[in-house]
């Protein structure tokens, strides 16, 4: 297993053809999916011969991409952490993603891996900002945001290819620069 990042209570590991499981369960679950796609599950086809290979091919750039996060005293997969440049962006600033099974939801997970991966972007990769986008109605992944130092930038509207509960009201971005970090408390 190769480790990217250890935080007090987490592993973050790349991706293996052995975690097709894995992310299915992830996918699978409707309160998991319902800010992504109005909660209908992702096929397995689609997780072993899209995703799961994207995820794989993404940590081949130094510093970047997307792993599997595994709670360090159960052994278990807890969901995934990305944290990677936009197609058409620069590796200084990347996108900080996250996506975690129910049963790890409201135990302070997706700050902890947010907060650790901002500092290694930081602090080890050139990164000069982080950003984050959300469903301006999923209150929770903001408040996960505002705990791992973004702050809110702004509001924007976006074509989905389908309505879901929520869309009308726009996403959100969020985003901390690397001059704002170094003042937070806790920081370098």
């Amino acid at each position: 297993m190769q480790i990217f990042l250890e935080t007090e209570r987490l592993l973050l590991r790349q991706f293996t053809p052995d975690d097709v499981d894995n992310l299915v369960a992830l996918d699978s679950d409707p309160d998991v999916m319902r800010f992504i796609n109005g909660g209908r599950p992702t096929s397995r086809e689609q997780v072993e011969h899209e995703i799961l290979p994207r995820y794989v091919r993404s940590n081949q750039v130094s510093g970047f991409g997307t792993w599997a996060a595994v709670e360090k005293s159960s052994g278990e997969f807890v969901g995934w952490f990305g944290f990677r440049p936009p197609a058409d962006g620069s590796t200084d600033d990347p996108e900080l993603g996250y996506r975690l099974r129910k049963s790890a939801w409201g135990q302070g997970y997706a700050t902890e891996g947010s907060r650790a991966l901002i500092r290694k972007g930081f602090t080890e990769h050139g990164v000069q900002r982080v950003f984050a986008h959300t469903m301006t109605v999923n209150l929770a992944s903001r408040r996960v945001m505002e705990k791992a130092g973004l702050r809110f930038v702004r509001t924007f509207f976006l074509a989905w290819p389908e309505s879901i509960d929520g869309t009308a009201h726009g996403d959100v971005e969020y985003a901390l620069r690397k001059a704002d970090w170094l003042v937070l408390p806790g920081s370098p």
